[in-house]
């Protein structure tokens, strides 16, 4: 149960978010083995003010398109998995929406399935 937050700069209209999040969801299907349905996604946007990053981190030019991913997923990937989701990610972000691929910043928080509660008070997957 990936839950995902997706963060950029203010501004883009709701085609947009929509394909973004339906492009991240679709490489978590095809990589993480994720279920039919199980789609938790939240998009922020931030001012300018408010969206602080360093333009050439690693080399890697970042523009104002740039987006920030956060996947909390129950820790049991591979790391060839976590890879797999990194450049499905990329290359489906970049083919479909157009987002450099540089401009992604990506992250994976593993989660022990006990720390998980999708409603009534259960931890459903202990």
């Amino acid at each position: 149960m990936p839950f995902v937050r997706v963060s950029m700069i203010e501004g883009k209209n709701k085609d947009y978010k929509g394909k973004v999040a339906e492009t991240i969801y679709r490489s978590l299907r095809e990589t993480f083995d994720v279920p039919e349905r199980d789609k938790f996604i939240v998009i922020h946007e931030h001012s300018k003010d408010n969206f602080i990053y360093d333009e050439n981190y690693l080399g890697l030019k970042k523009t104002d398109d740039l987006i920030i991913i956060q996947i909390f997923a129950n820790n049991t990937r591979t790391m060839e998995q976590k890879q797999s989701l990194f450049l499905s990610i990329t290359e489906n972000l970049y083919q479909e929406v157009g987002i450099g691929k540089e401009n992604l910043l990506i992250g994976i928080v593993g989660v022990g399935k006990e720390n998980w509660s999708f409603g009534n008070g259960m931890a459903q997957y202990v």
